[in-house]
């Protein structure tokens, strides 16, 4: 696929729809608390049910190649993630919990937002793809986030619970893996590996749930900015340089000497290169840690995606081969 489809097909949509969303805050038709419902709606629904079926069609052969693959993830995005903690630290002469959230940003890629969103349009809607953006999903949600988490306080290190009661510290991993976003691809696997095949009939159940996923988390992207004033410092684009090009280098890097299968291989650099995670966001907001530096890192890292997401999809095309 060429420049030109992958601009109109993939990154012009999201432009377009997160705009539209940016707009609609700005106007005040929905507001941040919309946002967050839309959110909760894809990370609960919408992305659990895309990632589900994509990969409860795969078979046992198929994920048994992709050992590499979720090996390569797990090391090298929690390598960025550590990266960005202690550099927050030592750079930038942050505390403990503030270099905890600039590595939620900075250090995670916001792939159940717009992982769908950027790779589907390209690759299209296959059990490769489900996959690559499922390995990812689970190294953000189960283990970089629980850390986060656990760095950034450590009597209180997860969200509290809808009930009002802070969780313990200890709790943090356990809490991650109940979110459907992160056990639904587990499940999806076990399936897999026993031998369970999906029936057919249940597909377009979770298809028209799934379909959902990428417009509306866009759009809620979109309020979520327009509720932000943006700035720009050192340390912000500091943080932008990390996640739009430290992590999908050494991700290219690292998965070409092992020898990753190419097309995996470029789905993997382009869902590296992807913006901040939103997580990051809502937990510093929630603390009220490092609310103004993260925010806007994640604009400007959002703006900036349009230009390098192309950039990164040649080079990875053109080293992967």
């Amino acid at each position: 696929m060429g420049f030109g489809h992958m601009i109109l097909y993939a990154l012009v949509p999201i432009f377009v729809i997160m705009l539209l969303g940016y707009i609609s805050g700005k106007k005040a038709i929905f507001s941040a608390e919309n946002a967050r419902s839309f959110n909760k709606l894809v990370l609960n629904y919408a992305l659990p049910a895309a990632l589900f079926l994509s990969i409860v069609k795969a078979d046992r052969h198929l994920l048994f190649e992709d050992i590499k693959l979720t090996v390569v993830s797990i090391v090298m995005i929690c390598a960025c993630f550590f990266w960005a903690y202690f550099s927050c630290k030592k750079f930038f002469k942050h505390t403990k919990q503030e270099a905890a959230v600039c590595a939620l940003i900075a250090g995670s890629p916001t792939i159940g937002f717009l992982g769908f969103a950027v790779l589907e349009p390209i690759y299209g809607f296959n059990t490769s793809t489900g996959l690559v953006i499922a390995i990812v999903a689970i190294v953000v949600n189960a283990i970089t986030i629980p850390i986060g988490l656990y760095l950034l306080d450590p009597q209180d290190s997860s969200t509290p619970a809808a009930s009002g009661v802070k969780p313990k510290k200890s709790n943090a991993f356990l809490n991650a893996l109940k979110q459907p976003v992160v056990w639904s691809p587990i499940l999806a696997v076990i399936l897999v590996l026993i031998g369970v095949r999906f029936p057919v009939e249940a597909e377009p159940s979770f298809t028209l749930i799934a379909k959902a996923n990428a417009g509306v988390a866009v759009f809620a992207a979109g309020v979520t900015l327009s509720a932000q004033k943006i700035e720009l410092d050192w340390e912000i684009v500091y943080n932008t340089l990390v996640k739009l090009f430290l992590m999908p280098a050494v991700l290219l890097i690292v998965g070409k000497l092992v020898g990753l299968q190419a097309t995996d291989l470029q789905m993997l650099v382009l869902a590296g290169a992807l913006p901040p995670a939103f997580s990051g966001i809502i937990i510093g907001s929630r603390y009220q840690i490092y609310v103004r530096t993260g925010t806007s890192s994640l604009a400007l890292s959002t703006i900036l995606f349009m230009g390098t997401a192309p950039f990164w999809y040649w080079l990875a095309k053109l080293v992967a081969g």
